[in-house]
């Protein structure tokens, strides 16, 4: 599938007419209608009605609405990659695990976007897919909370982030204070499932610490999945005391006692950066810190 293929159906989707179609796109009718077969084709499926009025297919309609998305987005790309050739614009590229959203990083975000020639590119992901993100350059700084050895990448905690656990409301050992071994035989919903190393083994080394091997009752993929699972009973989870700020009815919150129940914001950049898009936000994080 190229292309031409995608630019060609938009057009046809919306004039529903063969020639009227070519005529907009500036070639013979034959080659169109070809190139919808050859889409159709390549997509196994068919697209338009040939009736009199021509109609969409309901596939054909799910496809013209992708298509003009993917399209939208395409000439957003190719109009900030050309102005950020021309100097008219610059482009940083932020990975970052959702849990590092209740810290600095929203404040930066938002100081970053005040710069209007500056392009943000925003993506979740975790940490190991920021690593590889980082030496491919697809992103510029992360925001992750594990620490990896890499000589290709430079890491330093940001801060370190206390953690509570998160319990179905009303369960007995919510509303007080708690050590990690009272929570040693309750089933636990950890996360993320993949990829590993993670989190979840940074939680899994802070109980072996103890001697304790907690039972896995469920995996989730995503923090605030696991917290609707704890909701739903399934468990109990820890997280950031920072993630209590949603103050969600079905779930309760209990402090730990152990100094070790911490969890760090890691920043990820590639050794070497030197660039100073890269170099303010490292500034900014450490004036924003003091």
């Amino acid at each position: 599938m190229e292309l031409r293929h995608l630019r060609y159906f938009k057009v046809l989707a919306e004039t529903l007419n063969f020639t009227k179609a070519a005529q907009l796109l500036h070639i013979a009718q034959p080659p169109l209608s070809r190139q919808i077969i050859q889409l159709e084709e390549q997509l196994g499926t068919q697209l338009v009605l040939r009736d009199r009025p021509l109609r969409l297919t309901e596939a054909g309609h799910y496809f013209h609405k992708q298509v003009c998305v993917l399209l939208e987005q395409l000439e957003g790309i190719s109009d900030n990659t050309r102005r950020i050739g021309q100097g008219q614009r610059r482009w940083l590229g932020i990975g970052f695990a959702p849990s590092t959203l209740y810290g600095a990083l929203p404040d930066l975000i938002r100081s970053l976007r005040g710069d209007s020639e500056l392009e943000l590119g925003l993506r979740e992901m975790t940490t190991l897919e920021q690593i590889e993100a980082l030496k491919s350059g697809r992103i510029d700084i992360a925001f992750g909370r594990l620490q990896v050895e890499d000589s290709a990448i430079v890491q330093r905690v940001l801060s370190q982030d206390r953690l509570v656990a998160a319990l179905p409301s009303g369960h007995p050992l919510a509303g007080q204070p708690l050590r990690l071994e009272q929570l040693g035989s309750e089933p636990f919903v950890l996360y993320p499932a993949q990829p590993r190393p993670s989190y979840a083994d940074h939680v899994l080394g802070l109980f072996a610490a103890q001697g304790i091997s907690l039972k896995v009752s469920q995996w989730a993929n995503e923090m605030q999945t696991a917290i609707g699972l704890v909701a739903a009973g399934l468990g109990v989870t820890l997280v950031p005391a920072s993630v209590q700020q949603q103050h969600r009815t079905d779930v309760d919150y209990a402090e730990l006692l152990d100094d070790s129940a911490v969890s760090p914001i890691v920043i990820s950049v590639r050794s070497g950066d030197v660039s100073p898009l890269v170099q303010r936000c490292i500034t900014w994080l450490a004036q924003s810190a003091q």
